[in-house]
């Protein structure tokens, strides 16, 4: 260990435990929002990407994404089994961690993005097309967005930055979401209210804690970035939780608490990509920013009645998409010395235009090849519950298992 940053190495071992609690409380937010007889149904969904995502991750999805490539678009399968990779490897990043906790670290950010897709379509997929589904979007959309742009492929070698994951986790997972709406179709029963607001609450909270993880954690190493990052993450979701919850009330006469939470989402999910390369004064604006245009996603989602079960194209790729953008406005060299062209508000464009090419372009790519795909897993396995099931519910039909047992004292 002498060689290594114990602080750093420490911090950043905390920071992935932080990031696999994400999914855990993910299962739990959506398990919350969904009906009562698709409870089980989805959060399966969440934690099979914790085992399955791991094992491809461990097998080849590291090597694809940070082993060789540079410049490319995929990288290599040298790291394939974490061949290689020693006790005293380090990370080449920085030099100050072990390698191996790299690894893990980014390991619970390949489970966690695709897990997010599932809210859309929750109560109308089959398990089996869904466990194709995880394994190809991570190989065909995932490995190569982390590659282009962590693991110094053609987006970074282009000037491209994402600090914690606006373009990689958050814009893409999103616009696959809306596919997958557009491709799957809408629910049988429109009338599907949320099963348990107090689990949804659950879930947002240990989300937003998870989430210091995934965007300080992601200086890979403890410095006056991380602390500023944390800072951001938290006065960012705040900003755009206030602003949800006061549009809302204007309109709806009454504060709610669903709409708080999704708020909060909402901007955590849209300072992600700019957490470590702006100024504080930033983020209270991305905050409301945040708050007001994903608020005005979903209701315009509700008006073309795109039947998003969970809002994940509203929160995940509209804030995505928002934050990629506004990183192209406010970030600072001041800030973070890997910003080489200061943002919009300090008078230069360049970087502004390449942020905002590569996030249309990313969010185009997966609601593509998202589209796509799922039409292709049709062909071997159905994609769609029978009608049949669908109103029994996949709890009972797909896993046999009901959530809350009625019946019993």
């Amino acid at each position: 260990m002498g060689q290594f940053d114990t602080g750093s190495t420490g911090f950043m071992l905390l920071s992935a435990s932080l990031v696999m609690l994400m999914t855990p409380a993910l299962a739990f937010f959506y398990g919350g929002l969904a009906t009562k007889r698709n409870i089980l149904g989805i959060m399966i969904q969440s934690f099979a990407s914790l085992g399955w995502t791991t094992v491809l991750w461990f097998a080849f999805g590291y090597s694809l994404c940070f082993s060789g490539g540079a410049g490319g678009f995929f990288g290599n399968f040298d790291k394939a089994f974490l061949h290689g990779v020693s006790l005293d490897s380090a990370y080449a990043g920085n030099g100050k961690i072990p390698e191996i906790v790299f690894i893990a670290y980014q390991m619970m950010f390949a489970i966690i993005t695709p897990a997010l897709i599932t809210g859309a379509f929750t109560g109308r997929v089959t398990f089996k097309s869904y466990m194709i589904f995880l394994t190809a979007w991570q190989i065909l959309v995932y490995y190569p967005f982390v590659h282009m742009i962590w693991g110094n492929g053609l987006l970074a070698q282009w000037g491209v930055l994402d600090f914690a994951g606006g373009i990689v986790v958050h814009a893409t997972a999103g616009f696959a979401a809306l596919a997958s709406v557009f491709y799957i179709g809408a629910r049988v029963d429109k009338n599907s209210t949320p099963n348990s607001i107090p689990l949804v609450a659950i879930g947002s909270g240990l989300l937003w804690f998870g989430w210091y993880g995934f965007n300080a954690g992601s200086e890979l190493q403890v410095d006056k970035i991380t602390a500023i990052a944390f800072l951001n993450t938290d006065i960012a979701a705040s900003f755009a939780t206030a602003a949800w919850v006061v549009i809302e009330w204007i309109r709806e006469g009454r504060p709610k608490l669903l709409g708080l939470l999704t708020g909060s989402i909402a901007g955590l999910a849209t300072i992600t990509p700019c957490a470590g390369f702006v100024p504080l004064w930033a983020s209270p604006l991305i905050g409301i920013a945040a708050g007001v245009l994903c608020y005005m996603a979903v209701q315009w989602k509700n008006r073309m009645k795109w039947d998003d079960a969970l809002d994940v194209w509203g929160v995940h790729g509209v804030g995505g998409v928002l934050g990629t953008i506004l990183l192209g406005v406010f970030a600072s060299k001041l800030i973070n010395p890997a910003v080489t062209i200061n943002g919009l508000a300090f008078g230069e464009s360049t970087f502004f235009f390449k942020q905002l090419i590569t996030v249309l372009a990313a969010s185009a790519y997966a609601f593509i090849f998202t589209y796509i795909m799922l039409a292709l897993i049709n062909l071997v396995v159905r994609v769609r519950v029978t009608e049949a099931d669908e109103k029994l519910g996949l709890d009972i039909a797909l896993h046999g298992e009901k959530a809350y047992d009625e019946g019993s004292l």
